[in-house]
């Protein structure tokens, strides 16, 4: 049994809970704040439907306290928006955490924005390995609930020089969890990066529309859209390329993960999303402040274009997605999510970059 502090009270850090208690370990939640977690302070009893079945487990703890959640812990595991990230690891620098965490996901680029947030803050940096994708899919249901549709039956992972056993953590609690040479491979392997933003894009105006209710998996994945997911995967994978990473498809990944039907190397984006059973009954957002507009464009595709530059590699989609979506929102996306200074990366070329994921700096 492990001790394990899951930070994060939405949807994927219920579901880890659990997973994770189902398997015999000692789980802690955690959550900024208090309203979240009300329906679990008296008894600690996460409720859940879907592929587990439908039952419950207790937790050990439930807290708002971040000292409380880590007091004893083992290992951190960390399933959050990136949109928290900086909050939190500015958090568990001021604490001087030094359990091994474990980014359940990474999103694009979040080792190195732990790495920059602790460096900046002078805290020592504790092991850390991130996930490409969610362990689950799984949404948060009006009672309260957890409703889990898929386990990831494929995950990548890599550490940061120095995270090995933040990387160990991560293969002993989650089955399915492949290990990559750094995590430029697991980063650019976020799924999200390139499945959501040209939808979310494209069907703005529906999704303004407040009497519109459509699936976003099934309605809004238009043949048009899927063009402009096959060039943004396109770039994705150049870009991986430049760092020495030949990553598959979306399509591909995506049904090693257990989200998309099909073949391999069948391209036919449409069928093979659509085919997904986890995903079909996803409504679209309600509103241009979702996650598909607020985190994947500023926190996935700005991040990919830093990493464009780095390799030389000319990402023309991922651009225009980010000047439209900086446009719908109001602002400019490039500068309020993950840039090269935020990721710690900035002045650097491309040896010096790998030297920080790959070497000792």
């Amino acid at each position: 049994m492990t001790v394990v502090a899951v930070l994060g009270g939405g949807a994927g850090g219920l579901a880890s809970s659990v997973d994770l208690t189902l398997a015999n370990h000692e789980v802690r939640l955690w959550n900024r704040h208090r309203p979240a977690l009300l329906h679990l302070m008296d008894d600690r009893v996460v409720r859940f439907v879907g592929e587990p079945g439908e039952s419950s487990v207790t937790l050990s703890k439930v807290t708002t306290d971040l000292d409380e959640a880590l007091d004893g812990a083992e290992v951190v595991v960390v399933s959050l928006p990136a949109l928290a990230h900086e909050a939190l690891f500015t958090d568990l620098a001021d604490i001087h955490c030094s359990v091994p965490v474990v980014l359940n996901p990474g999103h694009t680029g979040g080792a190195l924005h732990a790495r920059a947030i602790f460096r900046r803050l002078g805290a020592t940096l504790p092991p850390v390995a991130e996930l490409s994708t969610l362990m689950h899919v799984a949404r948060v249901t009006a009672d309260g609930s957890v409703a889990i549709t898929l386990r990831a039956g494929h995950v990548r992972a890599a550490c940061l020089p120095g995270g090995e056993s933040a990387l160990d953590a991560a293969t002993s609690l989650f089955a399915g969890v492949s290990i990559e040479s750094d995590v430029m491979a697991s980063s650019l392997s976020n799924v999200n990066m390139v499945l959501h933003p040209p939808g979310a894009i494209l069907a703005a105006a529906w999704v303004e529309a407040h009497d519109k209710d459509f699936t976003f998996y099934v309605d809004a994945l238009t043949p048009g859209v899927a063009n402009v997911i096959r060039v943004l995967d396109q770039e994705r994978r150049a870009v991986a390329e430049g760092f020495g990473h030949r990553l598959p498809s979306l399509i591909d990944e995506m049904r090693r993960v257990g989200t998309a039907t099909g073949l391999p190397g069948d391209d036919d984006v449409v069928a093979a999303i659509r085919g997904g059973l986890a995903n079909q009954s996803i409504k679209a957002p309600v509103s241009l402040h979702d996650r598909y507009y607020e985190e994947d464009l500023p926190f996935a595709v700005a991040p990919l274009t830093v990493f464009a530059d780095l390799v030389g590699v000319a990402v023309p989609m991922a651009r225009a997605l980010l000047t439209v979506g900086g446009g719908l929102l109001g602002r400019d996306l490039s500068a309020t999510g993950l840039g090269a200074t935020e990721l710690g990366i900035e002045g650097l070329d491309l040896e010096g970059v790998l030297q920080i994921v790959r070497g000792c700096a």
